[in-house]
């Protein structure tokens, strides 16, 4: 196998990205090459597994939680032995997301067994298959199928089951972000109501990750989009970057308050769906604009959670909970939707909804 160069660095606007300094940790370290033994097949057809004989790898690992800043630890690791059923993985690029600030300090829905190597997000190239290894091959592009695979290292020896395959055609951050964002977009979009094209969505925060993806999510399944964000002194310059992703229309959490804001609902149709990622005052607006036997998602962890502690204020009157039941969720995922409590009679049965466990 022939040594990987250090990639160049990618430019993420206000993301932050764990590539470039393990790699240039690693000037002047060559890597040594894999050495390759023979794992026979039934039927003689012969492939290939690593040596024992490893490289050096670079990662970011915690031993404790606490603050990120004093847990964390650039080491050299050993890479493993690539059995018949591991792949071996050099990243390409990862992410730093809110959720692995969560896990490194202790307070996230899913924790890994300390010490663990940091990043829940991220894409990387196949360099070597076990013997037993049936969908992969060197080349491929790869992602995590679940959180806590650990992805803030030069390389790493998984198991097949622990990565999903995704197009290398596509943009390299794109394909390093997928697989937490966009799912939790699609997810919210499609379990918690049955939408049709031309009902709209009502959501906050709508120029982070998640709600950038429900844009753009919601204009291919032909829904309509009400995205409130703060004011800000660039706040033309956002609303046409919204825009241009496919939101309908981008409003102020301040001009959601006023009393024209009424006036947004004469040719749109109101919310069946409220996401909610900010909690407080703004949650109580998004409840005030939905429809009748509508739903407001909302989460408090996770990839789309209420990280600033502000709970949700409900004004309640009579047939509240008949009008708009609360769903409360952590990371959406791509497995089965949550439980869905309270279940009026107005609207989808209980049994509609495939019912889970209440963490993601």
């Amino acid at each position: 196998m022939t040594c990987p160069r250090a990639p160049s660095a990618v430019q993420a606007g206000r993301s932050m990205w764990v590539r470039c300094a393990l790699w240039g940790a690693r000037a002047g370290s060559q890597l040594q090459s894999g050495v390759l033994a023979p794992c026979r097949r039934h039927g003689g057809a012969a492939s290939y597994s690593a040596s024992a004989q490893a490289s050096r790898v670079r990662a970011l690992i915690y031993g404790s939680h606490g603050d990120p800043a004093k847990v964390i630890e650039l080491k050299n690791l050993e890479l493993a032995a690539v059995g018949g059923s591991d792949v071996h993985v050099k990243m390409l690029a990862a992410p730093i997301n809110p959720s692995d600030i969560n896990m490194i300090q202790g307070n996230y829905g899913l924790l890994p067994k300390l010490p663990a190597v940091g990043g829940n997000e991220g894409v990387g190239q196949v360099e070597a298959v076990g013997c037993r290894v049936t969908r992969l091959k060197p080349g491929d592009w790869v992602i995590p199928a679940n959180a806590g695979l650990g992805t803030w290292q030069t390389e790493a020896v998984f198991s097949e089951k622990a990565l999903i395959q995704v197009p290398n055609d596509i943009p390299l951050q794109s394909a390093a972000t997928l697989g937490v964002n966009p799912c939790t977009a699609y997810r919210m979009l499609v379990d918690f109501e049955q939408l049709k094209p031309g009902d709209s969505v009502i959501q906050n925060a709508s120029n982070s990750g998640v709600g950038q993806a429900v844009i753009q999510i919601a204009a291919a399944l032909g829904l309509r989009t009400i995205n409130v964000v703060r004011d800000r002194p660039d706040i033309q310059k956002l609303m046409d970057r919204l825009k241009d992703l496919g939101a309908e229309h981008v409003i102020t959490e301040e001009e959601l308050r006023k009393p024209e804001a009424k006036n947004l609902f004469k040719n749109t149709p109101q919310p069946r769906l409220a996401l909610n990622c900010v909690g407080g005052k703004s949650s109580t607006e998004l409840l005030r604009h939905l429809a009748a036997c509508s739903f407001l998602r909302t989460s408090n962890f996770g990839a789309f959670g209420c990280r600033n502690g502000r709970k949700i204020t409900v004004q309640v009157g009579p047939g509240c909970f008949h009008r708009h039941p609360i769903l409360n969720k952590g990371r959406a995922s791509m497995g089965s939707p949550p439980a869905i409590s309270p279940s009026p009679s107005c609207c989808p049965p209980s049994d509609f909804f495939p019912q889970t466990s209440s963490r993601g």
